[in-house]
């Protein structure tokens, strides 16, 4: 899914010397977000938020369900930017400008590249069916944020299976396994799955930046409790997180490298400044420079209107 709010605030992220310098256990709270685009889905988005706005390259975190909806999100634009979907629960039909139609499940992954310009929709192929899963942004770098816009869908991902713990890699690397999706900066994009009372211990890399967010039941990172809802930021210097949950439950880790170039995100947009965010509104609504998502019904979503206000960077920390 996408930023379907039709009074987007602007976000300035990124920078030098804004992600924490040592390990760090800051615990913050999402905002819940009734999708526009959609019947019956509410969002907990904990990225951006209040105090952390990016970790690593990831700027963007939307996380859905369970709960029984129908996604309906119209054909819609992004720019500067890879989205990538990862559900729990139920089927997502993609489609997008340049072609691709592509129907995900649980345990697969659609990363989507934005570069200069994309288009996309996404829809319930059962309506009222049980959906959960969680929608990510990354943040392109300058050098591949102009870009010619891509698809990729990979149902076969690499895991590390433990006694009662599955770890599954769908964006960057960890512990040796290294996602196929292709990625513009470093970075971690793992889910761990915890069938019983079980626990693991994985490496981490002192250089990134790190945070967890449990998606169903209880999980405990580094000695936290965590329930859905808020997101652990941990910081970097790490070279491990223990993991560990005393039933069924199921964890997100984010990691990469603090992202050095200043970013602003407004609507479905990530820039560098209110001119470049202005042009994209502009050839959004003239309908020319992100092409057509054919095979759908649903109704082209308008750009809101941007704010009276100058869009200002504000760091990537309050």
């Amino acid at each position: 899914m996408s930023n379907l709010e039709r009074e987007p605030h602007e976000t300035a992220c990124g920078g030098e010397g804004e992600a924490a310098e040592g390990p760090v256990r800051e615990l913050l709270a999402g905002r819940d977000v009734v999708l526009g685009g959609t019947r019956g889905i509410k969002v907990t988005r904990t990225l951006p938020g209040r105090e952390r706005r990016m970790v690593g390259a990831w700027c963007f975190l939307d996380h859905y369900g369970p709960e029984r909806a129908t996604m309906s999100v119209g054909p819609h634009p992004h720019t500067g930017l890879q989205t990538v979907t990862w559900l729990l629960e139920g089927e997502v039909l993609h489609r997008d400008s340049v072609g691709s139609e592509q129907l995900i499940g649980p345990g697969r992954l659609n990363i989507m590249t934005a570069g200069r310009a994309i288009a996309h929709s996404e829809e319930s192929v059962r309506p009222d069916s049980v959906i959960h899963g969680v929608q990510l942004w990354v943040a392109l770098p300058s050098a591949s944020r102009h870009a010619e816009p891509s698809f990729e869908h990979h149902a076969d991902l690499p895991r590390l299976v433990a006694p009662g713990v599955q770890v599954t890699v769908f964006a960057g690397e960890l512990a040796g396994l290294v996602s196929p999706a292709r990625v513009h900066s470093p970075l971690t994009g793992a889910e761990a799955a915890f069938d019983d009372r079980s626990a693991i211990t994985l490496p981490l890399r002192p250089d990134f930046e790190y945070a967890v967010l449990t998606l169903s039941g209880e999980v405990e990172a580094d000695g936290t409790r965590l329930t859905p809802g808020p997101l652990l930021y941990l910081g970097s210097g790490r070279s491990e997180i223990a993991l560990a949950s005393a039933g069924q439950g199921r964890a997100l880790l984010l990691g990469g490298e603090p992202f050095e170039e200043e970013i602003l995100m407004w609507w479905n947009f990530v820039g560098r400044d209110q001119q470049e965010i202005e042009r994209f509104r502009k050839e959004w609504e003239q309908g020319a420079a992100f092409g057509d998502v054919g095979g759908t019904a649903l109704a082209r979503i308008p750009a809101p209107p941007l704010p009276t206000i100058r869009l200002k960077p504000r760091g990537r920390r309050r």
